[in-house]
């Protein structure tokens, strides 16, 4: 039996543009229904959402039939829980506040098995479809896609060091708290913020790595994009339920 392709590692190695929305609710019924919305990609977030791994495996379970692929994000770089998402078969993995590229290797090196890396082994787990994926032990890294989270001015001087380690096959830029880290919290709208995010996709396009953002808001979004951005989440489950249901109300209720 063959490995699962992963779509969206070749997709962004290949420069395709691909759509995502953030999912922090706690239900695999929720992460069905945007599975089938056409969008290119799901954040699965551990790191901000009381989601543990037996939900992971839940979500994950619940999006396969659907349009997007999953992206999961482990609460921190932690090799017992990468290892953990993997084996429940997420491919692509998100980890978070990585300054350097030190922190960068520990995360390929828990992803890979030895002698390149530090995974741990089992021939049964979900990752190889219950031990029938041929050789998966040999060649699961092919399909592993492996983001970091580049979220401070720290790492920001480093993004080019962070983003050409091997095995990193993009970087994600965290706005809400890169603002912070430049003194504007709550506000990446802020010139300087602004500036720092055009200048983090210039400088990833120049060492030929894919780039990430988050936004909610549609013209910002739009112009991620013509930045360069190429996996740009353009909005979230959480926002959406409570923006349409505000609305919902207050059309009935006013107020």
């Amino acid at each position: 039996m063959d490995m699962p392709r992963n779509a969206f590692k070749h997709a962004i190695a290949n420069g395709q543009v691909q759509i995502g929305l953030w999912c922090s609710l706690c239900s695999n019924i929720t992460t069905e229904i945007v599975s089938h919305s056409g969008f290119d990609w799901l954040l699965l977030d551990t790191e901000h959402s009381p989601n543990e791994v037996p939900d992971i495996l839940a979500h994950l379970q619940a999006a396969q039939a659907g349009t997007a692929s999953c992206v999961v994000r482990p609460a921190w770089n932690d090799i017992v829980l990468i290892k953990r998402y993997l084996d429940i078969g997420a491919q692509t993995l998100l980890i978070p506040f990585v300054q350097n590229p030190d922190e960068a290797q520990r995360a390929v090196e828990a992803t890979r098995y030895p002698p390149k890396g530090i995974r741990g082994i089992t021939g049964s787990g979900r990752a190889s479809r219950y031990g029938r994926v041929t050789n998966y032990l040999k060649n699961a890294s092919s399909e592993i896609c492996l983001l970091v989270q580049v979220e401070t001015r720290e790492a920001l001087k480093q993004i080019e060091d962070i983003a050409s380690v091997d095995g990193i096959d993009g970087v994600f830029i965290g706005p809400n708290d890169l603002s912070a880290s430049f003194g504007h919290i709550g506000n990446w709208g802020h010139p300087e913020v602004q500036d720092a995010l055009k200048d983090a996709v210039t400088r990833l396009k120049k060492v030929g790595k894919a780039a990430g953002i988050l936004t909610a808001n549609e013209e910002e979004a739009k112009r991620f994009l013509e930045w360069g951005y190429t996996f740009v989440a353009v909005g979230a489950d959480l926002g959406l339920l409570a923006k349409h249901a505000d609305a919902l109300a207050k059309r009935f209720k006013g107020g």
